[in-house]
């Protein structure tokens, strides 16, 4: 007979006690699969406790699916796989910990922002306003394609300062790009071919891939990507970023966008990630190729994570109106991934001219801050072994360094004194070619008072000599 000790101070009801006994019993294996317990009545006499206290804690491990019952027959233990002794490993004695970039002495790989350089004062008022004057909005069901108000304030915006005419109602938000490529798919189909840029940002083209369809990598010249490899390949859409290609930094003349759009007729689509063109420091912003397209065959991406800060999640796309009709009669059951509070406060956050105060002073921030990495790299002992390249690039340029090393050996050696590297090699589908020995310097998020360290450190890994010739 099942015989257990009962605390009436240890915060637990008589049949949750009972429970958590019985329960013990069969994970320990002390009761078998298929063995019958007392019934109700016997059970209680026996613990001197009412039935109805045994029937609780019975019910309780029905529910969880400890025990079973057969009608006129009583309560049995069920199967619970792995017992007896249905135990947890121990843990590890030294757990493994994810590699993360915080682990570096310097990261030259990822792009971040600053807690000073966040706008938090501006921010958490235009929050507080927002729930204050907005509450019922915020309670209220959200557009598919977003907020109005969010909607209304990117097209004033891309108009003033991009030249772009869009209606509120052609923009779809969403919580990053990614989320958006995925309905850009399922919108134009999986039975298109779709290409992406060769080198260019890895995530996109797994997401592609990710989704079944079929994939082309176009590889790029001097002007951008090669229309007449596009052409070759068969694709019937094309991911390109032509005001900023990243890594290399190119920008696409008007003569080969013309032959892109050429390209497009009117049966294929272009998609135009506009990536960090917010952070040109030379001329004016880049005409989009969706001002240009007059066969409306572009969809326009661009997201606020760069900008403002990688965790606004917080993307869009313009879509040209006969594809948004297609996509309001497919996909506007979607319900939009933003939560309304953060739109509604991004909204504000536009109209009241803080974002492009916030851009503004970002470019100059930037602008400062690459000028002075590169300074400490020319006074560096690096500075006769590294030649800089497209320092225009964005929040990133190119360094090439002269070593007869192999990229992996460049890495590796990095890596051993606590420098996280990228290379140019990286972004190719074929690592093998790309320009050896070229660097991705993505410096927002480098610590200026760590730079000289690890530029230190890289020249020691190198066997570079300052003023001398690499020992390699």
């Amino acid at each position: 007979m099942l015989t257990y000790a009962f605390e009436k101070t240890m915060g637990e009801s008589l049949y949750e006690q009972l429970y958590r006994h019985i329960k013990e019993e069969i994970l320990a294996g002390h009761l078998a699969s298929g063995e019958k317990l007392p019934s109700k009545r016997t059970l209680a006499q026996h613990l001197k406790i009412s039935v109805i206290t045994v029937k609780n804690a019975y019910e309780q491990l029905m529910a969880e699916g400890y025990i079973y019952a057969q009608e006129k027959k009583g309560y049995y233990v069920n199967y619970v796989e792995g017992l007896p002794g249905n135990k947890l490993p121990p843990p590890p004695e030294e757990p493994v910990k994810p590699l993360s970039h915080r682990a570096y002495f310097m990261d030259f790989v990822t792009n971040s922002i600053s807690a000073e350089d966040f706008p938090f004062t501006v921010w958490s008022r235009m929050m507080r306003e927002t729930i204050s004057e907005e509450d019922k909005k915020l309670l209220a069901p959200m557009a598919y394609n977003g907020a109005p108000e969010l909607r209304g304030a990117i097209a004033r915006y891309l108009y003033q300062f991009r030249g772009m005419r869009v209606d509120p109602e052609q923009i779809v938000v969403g919580a990053g790009t990614e989320f958006l490529y995925n309905l850009i798919i399922q919108l134009l189909g999986r039975d298109k071919c779709y290409a992406v840029e060769d080198p260019g940002y890895g995530k996109i083209g797994k997401i592609y891939e990710s989704n079944q369809v079929a994939l082309r990598r176009v590889g790029l010249d001097k002007n951008g990507l090669s229309v007449q490899e596009l052409r070759r390949c068969g694709a019937d859409v094309v991911h390109i970023s032509p005001s900023h290609h990243y890594p290399t930094g190119i920008v696409m003349p008007i003569g080969r966008r013309q032959e892109l759009l050429r390209w497009a007729g009117q049966e294929r689509y272009i998609l135009e990630d506009d990536y960090d063109s917010e952070f040109r420091f030379v001329g004016r912003p880049i005409q989009t190729l969706f001002s240009i397209d007059e066969n409306r065959r572009v969809i326009y991406l661009n997201t606020f994570s760069k900008t403002i800060a990688p965790s606004i999640r917080i993307s869009y796309m313009i879509l040209p109106p006969p594809l948004l009709l297609a996509y309001r009669e497919k996909l506007r059951f979607y319900a939009c991934t933003v939560p309304s509070f953060e739109q509604y406060t991004l909204a504000r956050f536009m109209d009241r001219g803080s974002y492009e105060m916030h851009i503004n002073r970002m470019k100059n921030r930037y602008h400062q801050k690459r000028d002075a990495v590169i300074a400490d790299i020319r006074r560096s002992a690096f500075a006769g072994h590294v030649q800089i390249l497209e320092e225009d690039a964005g929040l990133h340029f190119l360094m090439r360094i002269d070593t007869e090393l192999p990229d992996g050996e460049l890495r590796r050696r990095a890596a051993a004194q606590g420098v996280r590297l990228a290379l140019l090699s990286d972004y190719y589908s074929r690592p093998e070619t790309a320009r050896p020995h070229v660097m991705v310097v993505n410096y927002s998020g480098i610590d200026l008072d760590r730079l000289p360290e690890a530029l230190r450190r890289l020249a020691s890994a190198f066997e570079m000599e300052e003023g001398g010739t690499s020992h390699v």
